[in-house]
């Protein structure tokens, strides 16, 4: 199990951007949360295997509608996540 923080920036809020990850997350094991920032940003923190997560993040980032829409994202290795199921947009 492996857990990512990904931060997003570019045109990623009001587009629909957090509800596209959570689409996109039905066709993957992980789990985790999407939140909008107050600085513009989109938070992302997923866990899941591996390859899970990796290939995940590379759809919203690469292959999704709203892959345009990225300007720049940073990615963080965190704990795994507590207590979180499913994957839920939480701000």
């Amino acid at each position: 199990m492996i857990a990512r923080r990904v931060i997003f920036e570019g045109r990623v809020q009001g587009v629909g951007f957090r509800y596209t990850c959570k689409d996109l997350a039905k066709g993957f094991e992980v789990v985790g949360t999407v939140r909008n920032l107050p600085e513009g940003t989109v938070e992302l923190e997923v866990m899941g295997e591996g390859g899970e997560v990796e290939d995940f993040i590379q759809e919203i980032a690469e292959e999704s509608p709203m892959a345009h829409n990225i300007k720049g994202m940073h990615v963080k290795n965190i704990q795994p996540l507590e207590g979180v199921k499913g994957f839920t947009i939480t701000g």
